[in-house]
């Protein structure tokens, strides 16, 4: 089994740091994930109400 560690990122939309932790980074490989994420928890539930928003259109 891998072992993990916590890797910080930048989020591309807001620029603030963010921590990827070990634990997403198990999860991810175990959903078949590739791609780490790249914005943070705020920025992607902003995404998300923005794209849901436009689908009601």
């Amino acid at each position: 089994m891998k072992e993990y560690q916590d890797k910080t990122i930048k989020c591309v939309d807001c620029g603030n740091e963010f921590v990827f932790t070990a634990r997403d980074q198990a999860f991810y490989e175990e959903k078949g994930f590739t791609n780490e994420p790249k914005r943070c928890k705020e920025c992607r539930n902003k995404r998300k109400a923005e794209k849901a928003s436009q689908e009601n259109k």
